[in-house]
């Protein structure tokens, strides 16, 4: 029988096991890895970080650029229509439906740009005749908004009582946002279209 000294541990208990395998050796030893290169290992390392600002200025200069990021990753979101960046008149289902129905068709109020400036030119022709048509073109183009705007507000409405029947619309409001969106350029549209024209919403 063995006598052991108080604090004093035997060798079988801290001598290591024989047993243990080769991999758990290496594991516990952090090899049994290729060795990483070194560019390898140093583009891994995080840089230090930037010293702390020493002027006003410099504080007030770096405040704006990362507002200024932070902005332009915000607008780039909203712009692909997430719901959590855009302002509080585009958020929602029903919104955003109404924005795909004006996107799906193409829309007299968008050529407007267009005839605003046919009729510009046309005023500046020292032509009585050619200004007289002028006159005529534009007051006939807005008709055709007129017209175009009723149709359209007609279709977002049966489109919005047909997706969301059980919810309390305020629906002059919705049309109202569909007519000012349909006559905007396509291309200038915020957020921008999400469905091509022709497309069945």
């Amino acid at each position: 029988m063995k006598l052991r000294l108080p604090g004093r541990r035997d060798r079988s208990e801290t001598a290591p096991d024989p047993t243990a395998t080769t991999a758990e050796l290496a594991r516990a030893g952090g090899k049994g890895r290729p060795t990483p290169k070194r560019n390898e290992a140093q583009g891994r390392r995080p840089g230090p970080p930037p010293p702390p600002p020493t002027t006003r200025k410099e504080a007030y200069r770096r405040s704006r650029e990362q507002q200024a990021a932070t902005r332009g990753t915000a607008r780039a979101a909203a712009a692909r229509g997430d719901d959590t960046y855009l302002p509080a008149r585009d958020r929602g289902p029903v919104r955003k439906l109404v924005r795909d129905v004006v996107d799906a068709r193409r829309n007299a109020g968008s050529f407007f740009l267009v005839v605003a400036a046919l009729v510009l030119l046309g005023y500046f022709v020292p032509n009585p005749a050619v200004q007289s048509y002028t006159v005529f073109l534009w007051f006939l183009f807005f008709l055709v908004i007129i017209a175009d705007s009723a149709v359209l507000g007609r279709r977002i409405k049966k489109k919005i009582l047909e997706r969301f029947p059980n919810e309390d619309h305020k629906m002059r409001g919705l049309i109202w946002y569909g007519i000012s969106r349909s006559t905007m350029v396509r291309r200038w549209r915020f957020p921008k279209p999400e469905v091509p024209i022709g497309a069945d919403v």
